[in-house]
This record gives C-alpha cells, sequence and structure tokens, in this order.
C-alpha cells in the first residue's frame, strides 16, 4: 500500500519494518477523537477559504460514515497503514475520492496525534473523577451509618487510641478528594489545543486555531509549535496522578485483607469479591483487595516507563513518542475497573462492631488520656507521659486494665489523679473527648462528612453548569 510520503523513497517498506512500527493495534481507541478532532478541522479550512465549503462538508460527510463503520465493527484496520490517522485518511480518500486528500491542509501527524491523546485524556480524567466522588459519596455514607462505632486506631502496626470506625474511614475520603482535585486541576494543561502546529513550525496558511479550540472544547491554545508537538508531560501528570490513587486505593485495600482474616475478624467482605481455594474448602480470599494491591505496581510501572521514554528525547517529535500511549491505555482500563470493583465492594462489605469495640477497649489505648488528664491538672506533658508509662507498666506486671485500677493504686503514682479519671480511660468517653477541629469525636467526624458532602454538591454544580 502507498505510503504517504513515497514520493522521497524508491524502496518498499521493509515488511519487518512494517510490523516493528505499526501501532494500529492499540492506537485504534483513538478514533473517536481522530474524526472529532478531522471534523472540526476540515469545518476551519473551509471557514478560513484554505478549502470550498462543498470540498469539506464532503470530508465531513465521509468522516461521518467512517464513524459509523468503526461503530458497528464493519471497518478494517490496516496494520500496514501504521495508525489510526492514516488508516482513516486512506480510507476516507478511497470513499470521496482526492478530496479526501485535502484534509491533512495545514496539519501533521505530529500535531494530530497530540490533539487525539489530549482529548482522550481529557474524557477519561473525567471519567474517572466521576467514579472518584462515587467512591467519597460510599465512604461518607458508610461512615455516617457507622457514625458511633469504635474501633482500634493503629501506629506502626500496634493498637494506638480507640478511634471511630467513621473516622477512620473518612481518612481515605480526605484522600480521594485530594485525588479528584489532582485530576479536576490537571484538566487545564490537559485542555490545550496544540492543533495547527503542524509538524513543528506552523504553517504559511491562514489557519484560524481560536475556532477549532472553540469547536472542541478547549479553553486555550497552545503558545509554541515546538513545545505542542514535543510535550507529552499532560500524560505524565495523569499517569503521576494515577500512581497517587492507586496508592492511595492499595493502601485501603491492605486493610480490607487485614481486617478480613480471621485475626482481625473486623469485617465480613461479599462472597461476590472473593474467591474460594482450589485444595481448601474453608477458604474464603480477598482476592479482588489483593490485585488492587498488586496492579499498582503496574500503575507505577507505566509512569516510569513514559518518564523514561521522554527524558532523553531532543526537541521536537520523535517516534519514540509513539510509545506514551500504551501506558496511559493501560492505567486508564485499569483504574476506571478497579475504583468500579472497591466502590461496589465497600457497598456491600459488613462490619463486626462487637469485635471491634471489644478490641478498642484492650492493649492500654486510653493511656494518652491519662497523660493529658494530668496535663490539665498543671503537669508537664513529659512529666505526665512518665507517669502514666509507669502506671502502663504496673497493669501489666499485676494483669490489669486501666479501669480496673483502684483510685488508691492511680494515687501511688500522682496525687493529681482523683475519681474523675474513670470519665477519662473509658473508650467512648475517650473519643467523645477528642473534640479538636479533624479530631475523633462523633460531632467532629459528623462535621468532615458534612464538609465532604457539601464540597461534592458544589463541584456537581460547577460541572453541571451550562456557563462551563
Amino acid at each position: 500500500m502507498k505510503k504517504p510520503w513515497s514520493g522521497r523513497f524508491t524502496e518498499k517498506t521493509s515488511e519487518i519494518v512494517e510490523q516493528y512500527t505499526e501501532s494500529i493495534f492499540f492506537d485504534k481507541r483513538l478514533w473517536k477523537y481522530d474524526i472529532e478532532g478531522s471534523i472540526a478541522h476540515a469545518k476551519m479550512l473551509a471557514r478560513q477559504d484554505i478549502i470550498s465549503t462543498e470540498d469539506s462538508q464532503k470530508i465531513i460527510n465521509g468522516l461521518m460514515e467512517i464513524h459509523e463503520e468503526i461503530k458497528a465493527g464493519t471497518f478494517k484496520f490496516e496494520p500496514e497503514l501504521e495508525d489510526i490517522h492514516m488508516n482513516i485518511e486512506t480510507a476516507l480518500i478511497k470513499k470521496i475520492g482526492e478530496v479526501g486528500g485535502k484534509l491533512h491542509t495545514a496539519r501533521s501527524r505530529n500535531d494530530q496525534v497530540a490533539l487525539d491523546f489530549r482529548l482522550y485524556i481529557r474524557h477519561e480524567t473525567k471519567e474517572i473523577i466521576k467514579l472518584l466522588v462515587t467512591a467519597e459519596e460510599v465512604l461518607a455514607d458508610i461512615s455516617e451509618k457507622n457514625l458511633t462505632i469504635l474501633m482500634p486506631g493503629y501506629t506502626h502496626m500496634q493498637r494506638a487510641q480507640p478511634i471511630l470506625l467513621s473516622h477512620h474511614l473518612m481518612a481515605y475520603a480526605q484522600m480521594f478528594d485530594r485525588d479528584r482535585e489532582r485530576f479536576d486541576d490537571s484538566l487545564k494543561r490537559i485542555n490545550i489545543l496544540s492543533l495547527g502546529s503542524c509538524a513543528l513550525a506552523g504553517t504559511s496558511l491562514p489557519i484560524d486555531r481560536q475556532y477549532v479550540a472553540e469547536l472542541l472544547g478547549f479553553d486555550a491554545v497552545s503558545e509554541n509549535s515546538i513545545d505542542s508537538v514535543s510535550d507529552r508531560d499532560f500524560a505524565i501528570e495523569f499517569l503521576c496522578n494515577s500512581s497517587i490513587l492507586m496508592m492511595h486505593i492499595s493502601r485501603i485495600a491492605e486493610e480490607l485483607v487485614v481486617w478480613s482474616s480471621q485475626e482481625f475478624s473486623f469485617i465480613e467482605l461479599p462472597d461476590a469479591f472473593t474467591t474460594g481455594s482450589s485444595i481448601m474448602p474453608q477458604k474464603k480470599n480477598p482476592d479482588v483487595a489483593e490485585l488492587m494491591r498488586g496492579k499498582t505496581g503496574r500503575i507505577y510501572g507505566s509512569l516510569i516507563s513514559l518518564l523514561t521514554t521522554m527524558k532523553g528525547l531532543p526537541l521536537s517529535y520523535n517516534r519514540d513518542m509513539q510509545e506514551d500511549k500504551e501506558p496511559v491505555f493501560y492505567v486508564v482500563d485499569t483504574l476506571k475497573l478497579t475504583l468500579k470493583a472497591l466502590n461496589q465492594m465497600l457497598i456491600n462489605t459488613s462490619f463486626n462492631h462487637k469485635r471491634m469495640s471489644t478490641t478498642a477497649d484492650e492493649g492500654f489505648s486510653t493511656a494518652t488520656d491519662i497523660a493529658e488528664y494530668l496535663v490539665k491538672k498543671g503537669m508537664p506533658f513529659r512529666s505526665a507521659h512518665e507517669i502514666t508509662g509507669k502506671i502502663v507498666r504496673y497493669c501489666i506486671d499485676n494483669n490489669k486494665n486501666l479501669y480496673e485500677l483502684s483510685i488508691i493504686e492511680y494515687r501511688k503514682f500522682s496525687e493529681l489523679l482523683t475519681e474523675d479519671i474513670y470519665n477519662f480511660i473509658k473508650p467512648f468517653e475517650s473519643i467523645n473527648y477528642k473534640k479538636s477541629y479533624g479530631g475523633t469525636a462523633p460531632e467532629s467526624v459528623r462535621q468532615q462528612i458534612e464538609n465532604l458532602k457539601r464540597k461534592l454538591r458544589s463541584y456537581k454544580i460547577r460541572e453541571n453548569s451550562p456557563i462551563l
């Protein structure tokens, strides 16, 4: 098949080179964006009298026919045409004749692929944001339903202080909210039109890039034509945001794995999101959560892959940049499916309230409250810390819990300890006193939930505004 650059060459492209350089098997997923960009380009060419209105309409009609063929699955992609751009352009010329060749006026595959990729990442970023909003809402709803359920809080995987389950889950909601903000903020760097930069130097033809930007919903037009075709930092930023999000997902997945173990027994994962053993009939394995941890590494790898591809490239376009798409495609597919699975798994997970509350009461988890009690009575914190440590040691030696000590025993350690100490050392009382902003007291967590829901409502209103 004749190449678009064949005029310069005397030899046919090697079959090995055909196989090595083609990208149609993966970049064909850009077809909708390629056609969308081409239609906008054709409209602009006619508006600027670079081609006739009649030719522009023929091109647009032909592109719409190709759109329907690809959508119906009847379009045949040709590997020897290398990529999605040449497949569509060649099909267009076959369909409407030489007029189809006018479509490539004032553009190059260099700025064309940058456009397609930006359109694709813009769309998928918005889809991921929607799934993140759902994840935040799911966590907020579960937290609201379990507002006053006690559980042990951990540091270093050791029981630390009693907290509310709702407080723990809202920590992940806050992480996901920052992830949502990162993706949302990145849209202003994604949503920049590259088309019209041509190969690297722009064009002498009187194009109107602002008009194309308006047609395609871009907020801005790129300022430098070399940067336009050389740049992939918008894709790298997408992968970076995805990696941070996947790290957060991996952390909550790890807790679901641990919490579902018999040793913890904090939760019961839904049967639909677990698997059995091929040899041990009693097993219920948290495979979905484990895969969320496992796939995180591949998403990190996608980020490193593209960073490595780009790190040594001179300006402007280099064929190495063909390798930018597969990492992004993998991350998009994996991240969207992971978020959907996580949301459904969380909705259907049941929490063992009794077990959580019981363990919140173990391990001297309210020792810090004794220290703070002494601080309120005027003792320096370091002295209070030391005395409380001695009380804990005494409990360990005498096989007692903190609230099992008599007031006589307490007063052996400090005369400041009086009968009201018992109001501070039971888990729920301890939690109720943690009223500092962002703390684990029920009223504080309720405020966190309300604040998040208000923020998400505001975001949805903004996104659905006809002005935007």
